[in-house]
């Protein structure tokens, strides 16, 4: 069924408390279609660049001179990923300065600077450069040594997996911006309270200066240990009613104490593993076939990385729809619990009707959505889950009611 036919569907609900699916504008449709458009540009340039470094040659190439400047193994290694990362970003730069900037002024969703678009792009492209070189050295040290080289390369990827998830938080997400303590401080008093009955202490509540960026609404919680914070976009603030705000932080809060943070690491991790064993499948088949063109005869040689990532990228499209169906599954599931810790039905549907808006989105999923875009439900779903999820008015057990501590 089109956007346009399911938007005659809608009807607006009469004022009995229950808030009404919204009609989404002209300019939310438009950027919804022209944000599927750039989706699948991105997906085949993603696979074009690859394929045309590998099967031109150039790979091998970049090899060669990264070994001259490297000298040794490790070497070769580091400069070869940074070459790579660099030239690759160069190559994508004016369409990622369309989609980041140019696009989301022109859609009222930024008042982000040029200045502080290219500082965060350099600063992406480090982070990138560090990670990509971690990355290339132990795949590559595993890849030189093991035969079954995707079993323990994917034991290796599961705690990086963590180490990011700590590290992202503290030392990586300040790097774009500012972090202080929120100043509302009544609203903290109210934030700290309801992770305390959600079983949630010892958390730092954050504001964020996001509107130096984007003028789209969020908060997370995130982190593990000493690291874990509460965290608030300044734009959300700004737009939110403190119930709104304490629904959203209450589905924020599920995700962690329901264990879908570990949930979704698994599910990366798996992912992982799956496209590490399919590459170790294909890629020697294509290597005999094509070692000429290629430049390099194993998949140990580091002129093998845009091999890799080609498919990569061809095999995480189609275990794309498997991961996002687990997303969707655990976001519902921490609707449910924000609307078990707070029982405030209509600030949950009115937190998702602003979101909808603020954001530009669209209230029902198309079909690439679902199968690779979205990882939560649609907006419409969580609506009107939010309207009639009411067990407590029934006497009906809560789900997650042993979670939460005495009111």
């Amino acid at each position: 069924m089109s956007l346009a036919a399911v938007l005659t569907l809608i009807q607006q609900v009469p004022d009995s408390g229950v808030v009404a699916v919204p009609v989404p504008s002209a300019l939310a449709v438009r950027y919804h279609e022209t944000g599927t458009v750039l989706w699948v540009l991105d997906t085949l340039i993603g696979l074009a660049i690859p394929a045309v470094i590998l099967f031109t040659g150039w790979s091998a190439g970049l090899r060669n001179a990264a070994r001259r400047v490297g000298r040794g193994w490790a070497g070769t290694v580091v400069v070869y990923a940074i070459v790579y990362l660099v030239l690759t970003s160069l190559v994508v730069a004016p369409l990622s300065y369309y989609e980041g900037f140019v696009r989301e002024h022109a859609y009222g969703l930024t008042h982000q600077t040029f200045a502080k678009w290219l500082r965060d792009w350099i600063t992406a492209l480090g982070v990138g450069c560090v990670i990509g070189a971690i990355v290339g050295l132990v795949a590559y040290g595993i890849l030189r040594r093991a035969r079954r080289w995707w079993l323990w390369t994917g034991l290796a990827a599961l705690p990086l997996l963590i180490i990011g998830f700590v590290v992202a938080p503290v030392w990586i997400a300040p790097l774009f911006n500012r972090f202080g303590p929120l100043e509302n401080k009544t609203l903290e008093r109210r934030i700290l309270a309801e992770a305390d009955r959600a079983g949630i202490t010892g958390s730092r509540v954050y504001e964020v200066n996001k509107s130096v960026d984007t003028e789209k609404l969020n908060a997370y919680v995130a982190g593990i240990g000493g690291t874990k914070r509460i965290v608030l976009y300044d734009t959300i603030l700004r737009k939110f009613t403190p119930d709104e705000i304490l629904f959203v932080l209450g589905h924020e809060m599920g995700h962690y104490v329901l264990g879908h943070v570990t949930a979704l690491l698994l599910t990366a991790w798996a992912a992982i593993v799956l496209t590490l064993w399919l590459i170790f499948r294909w890629s020697g088949s294509l290597i005999a076939r094509w070692d000429r063109r290629f430049g390099f005869t194993t998949l140990a040689d580091p002129a093998s990385v845009p091999l890799l990532l080609l498919l990569g990228g061809v095999i995480s499209l189609g275990i794309a729809p498997f991961e996002l169906f687990v997303s969707r599954h655990v976001e519902h599931e921490a609707d449910r619990f924000g609307l078990e810790l707070t029982r405030d039905n209509h600030a949950a549907a009115s937190s998702f009707v602003k979101l909808d808006k603020e954001n530009l989105g669209v209230p029902y999923d198309g079909l690439i959505d679902l199968l690779w875009r979205d990882g939560h439900p649609s907006d419409a779903e969580r609506i009107e889950f939010a309207n009639t999820y009411r067990p407590w008015e029934t006497g009906q057990p809560l789900k997650y009611g042993d979670r939460f501590r005495a009111r």
